[in-house]
C-alpha cells in the first residue's frame, strides 16, 4: 500500500483570527490608492470628455489589450486576497473581496473609457477582466491554491519613436502603452500540476507568453516614414514564447506573512531563457530577456 499522504500545515492564521491593526491598514491603503488612481486618471489620461458611449474594440493590438485587462485584473484579485488573508480574514471572504475589489477598479477604468474621447466603453474589456478574475477566484475555490498564475513583461521596442503620442515618448508611458515591447504570460507550476517526486523544486514554474510585434496602429498600420522621408513598413506578427520562471512564495511555509506578500506581489516575469515562435521570423532564442523588435 502507498504511505499515506503528508497533512498540508496548519494554518496559523486560522486560530489567531482576525488582526484588527492590518485589516484597518490594508482597507484605508486600498480605499487611497483606489482614489488617488481615479483622480490622477480622471485629470492627466482622460481629460477630453464626451457623453457616455460603447465601441468594438475586440479586433485591434492583435488582442494584446484584452490579455493586459485580464492579467492586470488577476494580479488585483490575487494581491487584495494575500493582504486580507494576512489581516486573518476567512479564506472565502477574502476570495470574494480579492475579486470584487479587482472588479471595482477595472470597472471604474471601463467607466472613464466610456466617458473619453478616443475610447468607449468596451464590452471586450469587461469580459477579460472578468477571465482575470474568475482564473483567480476558480482556482482558489477549487484547488486552494494558485496552480497557474498571470504574469508582466517588459522589454523597450523601436516601434515607439514612429508613434510615440500613442506609443508613448517615455519607458514609463511605453510600459502602458506599446503592446510591442509587452509580454504576457501564463504561469504554471510543474509541481501542483504533474505528478513529481519529492525531490523536485516545488517553486519552478513553466510560462507560455504571448505578445505582439509590428504593431504601430490598432487594427492596422497608418503610413509611416523613416528620417530619410522614405516608407516604412512593419509586418503585424502574433509572438508566442515558452520559458521557465519561480514561484519564490513556494519557497516560504503555507499560511507565513512572507509567503502572503510574496503571493500578491509576485506578478512579474522573471529574467530566464525563452524560446520565441512567429510566423515573420521563425523560432527565436532569446539567452535572458525576450527581445522586443
Amino acid at each position: 500500500m502507498p504511505p499515506n499522504p503528508v497533512p498540508p500545515p496548519p494554518d496559523p492564521l486560522a486560530a489567531s483570527g482576525v488582526h484588527t491593526g492590518r485589516l484597518v491598514g490594508v482597507v484605508v491603503g486600498t480605499a487611497v490608492v483606489y482614489a488617488l488612481t481615479s483622480y490622477l486618471l480622471g485629470k492627466t489620461w482622460y481629460t477630453k470628455r464626451v457623453p457616455f458611449h460603447a465601441f468594438d474594440d475586440n479586433g485591434e493590438w492583435l488582442q494584446m489589450d484584452k490579455v493586459g485587462h485580464a492579467t492586470t485584473a488577476y494580479a488585483i484579485s490575487r494581491g487584495e486576497y494575500e493582504l486580507f488573508r494576512w489581516s486573518g480574514v476567512p479564506d472565502r471572504t477574502a476570495v470574494i473581496t480579492g475579486g470584487l475589489i479587482a472588479l471595482l477598479y477595472q470597472s471604474t477604468i471601463e467607466v472613464f473609457d466610456g466617458y473619453s474621447q478616443g475610447w468607449g466603453f468596451s464590452k471586450g474589456d469587461m469580459a477579460a477582466n472578468a477571465a482575470g478574475i474568475a482564473l483567480f477566484m476558480g482556482q482558489q475555490y477549487g484547488f486552494g491554491q494558485q496552480k497557474a498564475s498571470l504574469r508582466y513583461g517588459f522589454s523597450s521596442s523601436l516601434y515607439p519613436k514612429y508613434r510615440p503620442e500613442l506609443l508613448g515618448r517615455t519607458r514609463g508611458a511605453q510600459m502602458l502603452k506599446d503592446y510591442n515591447g509587452q509580454q504576457y504570460w501564463l504561469s504554471v507550476n510543474v509541481a501542483a500540476v504533474l505528478p513529481v517526486g519529492p525531490s523536485f523544486p516545488r517553486w519552478l514554474n513553466l510560462d507560455l507568453g504571448y505578445s505582439g510585434s509590428g504593431l504601430t496602429g490598432g487594427h492596422a498600420n497608418p503610413p509611416l516614414y523613416g528620417a530619410d522621408g522614405r516608407p516604412v513598413q512593419f509586418r503585424r506578427v502574433r509572438q508566442f514564447y515558452l520559458s521557465p520562471d519561480a514561484d519564490f512564495a513556494r519557497l516560504v511555509p503555507a499560511g507565513s506573512t512572507g509567503r502572503m506578500l510574496l503571493g500578491a506581489t509576485q506578478f512579474i516575469k522573471l529574467p530566464a531563457p525563452a524560446l520565441e515562435f512567429n510566423p515573420r521570423d521563425g523560432v527565436r532564442f532569446h539567452p535572458l530577456l525576450p527581445a522586443a523588435d
